[in-house]
């Protein structure tokens, strides 16, 4: 085949790090936390694609340049958009708002000079990127090593980071797939949690609740909107949580300022009387839980 724009990125399994014993087997990379593109070079200009196949090249202006740093006249190279943070650390929240420059992480190289290099093995194709692609002010293409997973993981867990991404030594890149030579791994943290409220349920949910409205207690004692927990519950859960809920209900938002509306409206504020472990991948700038997932209720 022929690829041409758009193209369906390959996809990543969500999962764990591979077994020890084959860890050799395996090559990691950091997850890097912003919007997967593709950049489609022909002749000096560059169309950048995101992952649904939408063509986002004017969003990102600072990226114009990128095809003078690729060493060929045309290649189709996968990556992601970041925006990094004061510490040098990609934040998804700091690439939605791009009130500072992007730039684009290549980590896969799908086409050069019109030949589809994605039957090749990941090692030659990474190979081939890091010839392909000269570093310059707002792209690059990350390292990236072979076995050491668990060390990797560790070291971005330490470094506030999502997690890695561990790719099959051998494997092709299969377009439009989501395929589990490719896993990610992410960096989870733990945190305690007060529910104040519940969205309405739909669907299969429409006997119990849609989401968790939770918040975490401020310097002056108030309780602190911290948004919506929304999955981690068995059907019995849903059902045993929804009576436990409603038998607290109250007319009065418990939270220090009223939620946005998109959490609010249609919502049924509780007393904070019922505090929860969550699984989070970070609390947002705006003091948010991103990600989240319910452990269990607290005593």
């Amino acid at each position: 085949m022929t690829l041409r724009f758009p193209v369906e990125p390959m996809k990543a399994a969500l999962g764990n790090l591979p077994p020890s014993s084959q860890d050799d087997q395996w090559a990691y990379e950091i997850k890097y936390d912003g919007y997967r593109t593709l950049a489609f070079v022909v002749d000096g200009t560059v169309r950048l694609q995101s992952s649904s196949g939408i063509d986002v090249t004017g969003n990102y202006p600072e990226l114009a340049g990128f095809a003078e740093s690729v060493n060929a006249r045309s290649a189709i190279i996968d990556g992601e958009v970041v925006v990094l943070d004061a510490a040098g650390r990609p934040r998804f929240e700091l690439l939605q708002r791009h009130q500072t420059p992007a730039a684009f992480y290549a980590f896969d190289v799908l086409q050069i000079e019109g030949n589809d290099t994605v039957s090749l093995p990941y090692e030659q194709r990474r190979a081939l990127l890091a010839a392909l692609v000269e570093t310059g002010s707002h792209w690059m293409v990350p390292t990236h090593r072979i076995g050491g997973g668990a060390e990797l993981l560790a070291a971005t867990a330490a470094s506030g980071l999502e997690g890695v991404m561990a790719k099959r030594l051998g494997s092709p890149y299969q377009v439009g797939r989501r395929s589990p030579n490719w896993r990610k791994v992410k960096n989870r943290v733990q945190a305690e949690v007060t529910i104040g409220g519940f969205t309405t349920g739909t669907g299969l949910r429409s006997n119990s609740f849609g989401a968790l409205l939770v918040g975490v207690p401020a310097a002056d004692g108030s309780l602190q909107f911290a948004g919506g927990v929304g999955t981690g519950f068995t059907q019995s859960l849903l059902e045993s949580l929804h009576a436990e809920l409603r038998a607290r209900a109250t007319p009065t938002c418990p939270f220090s300022s009223r939620p946005p509306t998109a959490y609010s409206r249609g919502a049924t504020w509780v007393r904070p009387e019922l505090r929860a472990l969550v699984e989070i991948a970070e609390f947002t700038n705006e003091g948010y839980v991103r990600h989240s997932s319910f452990l269990h209720l607290l005593p």
